[in-house]
């Protein structure tokens, strides 16, 4: 129990916090605080994200007209190719376990701190080196043009920078490792007494699955691309046939990492989803244990689907079908995840704040993208729409519409925990709408472009084309509109924002028993272990003007329980 004044301390807004403990740009550099890593991730895979954007506007306008001349042929190659890199190693797959996961993880445990602090900094500087390589890449004066698989035997012997490229993605790969270890660790060994497997968070379960992921596939890539350096230096015959390499065993390894990476990038996503689809329907998660597993289910299937890439490359009848097989099995987990979450919806007091509405986005989109990807995994079609428009279309739609809109709502809904404001509700959901439209008006042109034969990466085109592509560089546009005002009004937000206590969204999960921003340990007290969606558990201080725990108030203060209903 607590009286009024000891409520105040305890979740109010905090002065004596982790922005305010020591300030100056030495005191962020050298911090081991969860907290300030995530917020310094966060800063840095919003920048990457940017740069990525700029480089796919400026595609989009060389793409406006069938004849346009903005970027040579050679151009147009590095430009794609850096999008796709920066995007994919130095955007999605770390955004949402190295941003959010590193601020939250910790207190949804509750406790201090994750198990190694100073590789938890180490992997951040090497995500800050592994991305610097990869930009070298472009001020080289080389570029970089094999586009971000780095395809052999092209990339063997193009003289563009794909050493520094490979190196840094090489770099980016341990930042990972690192990272996944970190969580592992500290799920297994730091969470509060009492608090079993399934009382975690399933935001939890989603970086779990994701950080085995992370420490098992990722060692692949970076062996990989040791292989693809030596090949390119000494010529040793791995890869390249000219010294009797195999080109199609590159994409053997690089598949084997890259499609368990695809769930890098939407596990964390889903598990974002699972909180705000409970928290803005204040209802207990539907099937609390089928989302669980299901997240365990994607991480290990994610293991065996890889030669799904690779259904022109030349391998047998007998591998093709099994792998498509698989590809099908692997979509259960995820439609689990789906129909769960709709479950959880039906007849819930829905909330239609800005997180609410990416999340009812993430659902759209991702069940467009996982949809799109069934004509993929059946191999008579795949045949025809093999590198075209229709692989774009369901690629952006499952990792940037999935990733991007799970990011944007997990970054709305801990905002005011990460900064102790409140942001705009409205102008949130403008952006919101903004990225939704945009998204679409950008991708479902090139679905038709697809089935209709565009081949993807190509600088000019057929004039019947210039027409869905005009729409889909209009809604790109749009997109990055909405992506500017949602990060504008969060950063006005976090310095003009009206201040807010603890938990102004009614959050049951532990990170919300802190003060807003948390403090400098996390709590102050000891947290109240509770189900993390158990909703009648809170109380709403008027005073405070946010939700506690039931045992933080006065048996006096409490307001009375409606009586169950007896059964006779």
């Amino acid at each position: 129990m607590a009286t009024a004044a000891e409520r105040k301390k305890l979740f109010g807004h905090a002065e004596n916090n982790y922005l305010n403990c020591t300030k100056g740009i030495k005191s962020w550099m050298f911090t081991v605080d969860h907290k300030r890593i995530g917020v310094m991730y966060l800063i840095g895979v919003t920048t990457a994200l940017f740069l990525a954007g700029v480089f796919a506007l400026v595609l989009r306008s060389q793409l406006w007209s069938y004849d346009n001349t903005l970027l040579t042929d050679k151009m147009y190659n590095q430009m794609f190719t850096l999008h796709g890199a920066v995007m994919v190693f130095a955007f999605i797959i770390p955004s949402i376990p190295a941003a959010l996961g590193n601020f939250v993880l910790p207190m949804m445990l509750g406790a201090k701190d994750v198990a190694f602090p100073r590789l938890n900094l180490a992997s951040f500087y090497l995500w800050i080196f592994g991305t610097g390589f990869l930009l070298f890449a472009i001020l080289s004066g080389k570029g970089l043009d094999t586009g971000w698989t780095f395809y052999t035997p092209y990339s063997i012997r193009t003289d563009t920078g794909v050493i520094y490229a490979t190196f840094g993605a090489f770099i980016l790969g341990f930042s990972s490792i690192f990272t996944g270890l970190n969580f592992l660790v500290t799920v297994n060994t730091m969470r509060a007494p009492g608090q079993g497997w399934f009382k975690m968070p399933l935001f939890l379960w989603g970086l779990y699955s994701t950080s085995i992921i992370q420490v098992l596939a990722t060692p692949v890539l970076g062996i990989t691309l040791l292989l693809l350096i030596a090949e390119k230096t000494m010529h040793i015959g791995i890869f390249d046939p000219k010294y009797g390499g195999d080109p199609v065993l590159f994409q053997h390894f690089f598949w084997f990492y890259s499609h368990p990476a695809v769930y890098i990038m939407i596990l964390p996503g889903m598990g974002v989803i699972s909180e705000l689809i409970a928290v803005y329907s204040q209802k207990k998660v539907f099937g609390y244990s089928f989302i669980a597993f299901s997240s365990v289910a994607i991480a290990l299937l994610g293991f065996l689907v890889w030669g799904h890439h690779m259904f022109t490359s030349g391998q047998s009848v007998v591998v093709t079908l099994i792998f498509s097989a698989i590809t099908f099995t692997v979509a259960i987990p995820s439609a689990v995840k789906v129909f769960n979450w709709l479950a959880t919806m039906y007849k819930g007091s829905i909330a239609l704040t800005t997180p609410m509405c990416y999340a009812l986005s993430f659902i759209f989109l991702f069940g467009i993208g996982g949809l799109t990807g069934l004509f993929l995994g059946a191999l008579s079609t795949d045949i025809h729409l093999h590198d075209t428009y229709f692989v774009v279309a369901h690629f952006h739609f499952v990792m940037v519409g999935g990733t991007l809109t799970a990011l944007l709502g997990g970054v709305f809904h801990w905002w005011p925990k990460m900064f102790g404001r409140m942001y705009n509700d409205m102008l949130g959901r403008v952006s919101c709408l903004l990225v939704f439209l945009g998204f679409n008006l950008t991708f479902f042109p090139q679905f038709v472009m697809g089935a209709r034969g565009m081949p993807r990466r190509y600088a000019s085109y057929d004039p019947e084309f210039q027409i869905f592509h005009q729409w889909s560089t209009i809604g790109a546009f749009v997109l990055g509109v909405g992506i500017l005002l949602g990060f504008g009004v969060l950063v006005y937000a976090a310095f003009k924002g009206p201040k807010i206590s603890g938990n102004p969204f009614g959050a049951a999960s532990l990170e919300w028993q802190s003060s807003s921003p948390p403090d400098f340990h996390n709590f102050i007290h000891k947290p109240i272990l509770c189900d993390p969606y158990d909703f009648g558990a809170l109380v709403y201080d008027e005073e405070l003007d946010t939700y506690i725990h039931r045992e933080f108030m006065e048996p006096s203060e409490q307001p009375e329980m409606e009586p169950e209903p007896q059964v006779h």
